[in-house]
């Protein structure tokens, strides 16, 4: 299906044709043709240039593991209805505004904006739900900012401090940017726990102080003194870590559970160390601030933070892939082979 769009750059009309990608059941994914939408007033039209995977989330919606029922994200606009097939799903789009409905200024025509939205070649959205690209990003390194700001809310979460032992389990997208952000706290030491060769050498370029295979990390809660870390991440995706991060952590340690298990069950042994060291675990989430930070904190500040520190990472480093999106199922294939495939994998429209 075609549909026409006035180019915001040069003022030609031109013919484009719609595409966006659907989840239709476990480990089948699809691209539709569809119309290009016309902005109503009060919106404009984005035509996608990149937009990036989650390796966690999308994996879960992939492979079946999502709850059943569960509101995809009531803090989005664009992800409406629940999780069940077939579904749009991804939040992480940058884009061009190509057009603009009645009532818009003209000056949002040709902006680069980040947008919380399914992957889909063009949308329509309200401009506050749009982020402008700063002149200084490139559109591959603003499709990270969901990453970049998830890592932003595990470190406000965790609430580290000075001279403290700090672990991170998994050296995915968000533990490797969570391990650069926590790299500028004057910590005793930063430690990442990885199965995969190269993300632990990656964790170490991004200011591990030292990396440990997950067999090696037993040895972690025997160390110091007081003995174990004081702070311990888990990004990993596994709840079997869960067990992991409690033997980690000494007397009243600190566990922030930043992955989201989906359908998998974590069947963690809360009867050995966790009662008698007064473990905290608690959760961390990006969809809202935590109640102690909503006085001085708004998620527009946060964003802000975030764009700070993706400045700082190195992301051509950790985009490993960038596949056309008409090839979208091959992305998901190749993340779902294994971890050692692929870290960070952006999808193109051209």
């Amino acid at each position: 299906m075609t549909g026409s769009v006035e180019d915001g750059r040069s003022g030609i009309e031109r013919v484009a044709r719609g595409r966006s990608l659907y989840f239709s059941g476990p480990r089948s994914v699809r691209v539709e043709p569809e119309s290009v939408p016309e902005p109503d007033p009060g919106e404009v039209l984005v035509e996608a240039l990149v937009s990036a995977v989650s390796s966690g989330t999308e994996l879960l919606i992939y492979r079946g593991e999502m709850p059943r029922g569960l509101a995809a994200d009531e803090t989005i606009d664009a992800l409406d209805g629940d999780l069940s097939y077939p579904l749009k799903y991804g939040y992480a789009t940058v884009g061009e505004v190509v057009a603009a409905g009645p009532g818009v200024d003209d000056g949002w025509r040709g902006r680069t904006v980040f947008a919380f939205n399914p992957h889909e070649s063009h949308f329509t959205a309200d401009p506050d739900a749009l982020v402008p690209v700063p002149d200084d990003v490139s559109p591959a390194t603003a499709a990270l900012l969901p990453t970049a700001e998830t890592a932003t809310t595990l470190v406000m979460d965790g609430q580290p401090r000075v001279g403290e032992r700090v672990v991170v389990f998994g050296a995915g997208m968000v533990g490797l940017v969570t391990t650069s952000v926590l790299s500028a706290f004057p910590l005793e030491r930063l430690t990442v726990v990885e199965p995969v060769a190269h993300r632990r050498e990656m964790a170490a370029t991004l200011g591990a102080d030292e990396t440990l295979t997950p067999e090696a990390a037993s040895r972690i809660g025997t160390r110091g003194d007081p003995p174990g870390a004081d702070l311990a991440y888990e990004l990993s995706g596994r709840p079997t870590t869960l067990d992991d991060a409690v033997e980690a952590v000494g007397y009243d340690g600190r566990i922030v559970v930043g992955s989201w298990y989906g359908r998998k069950r974590a069947e963690t042994d809360l009867g050995g160390f966790f009662h008698r060291n007064r473990i905290d675990i608690s959760s961390s989430q990006v969809s809202t601030l935590a109640p102690a930070l909503r006085g001085r904190w708004t998620k527009a500040r946060r964003l802000e933070t975030a764009w700070e520190r993706l400045r700082s990472v190195s992301t051509e480093r950790l985009v490993t892939h960038r596949i056309d999106f008409e090839d979208a199922p091959e992305a998901y294939r190749l993340l779902d082979d294994g971890p050692e495939n692929a870290l960070q994998v952006l999808l193109t429209y051209e």
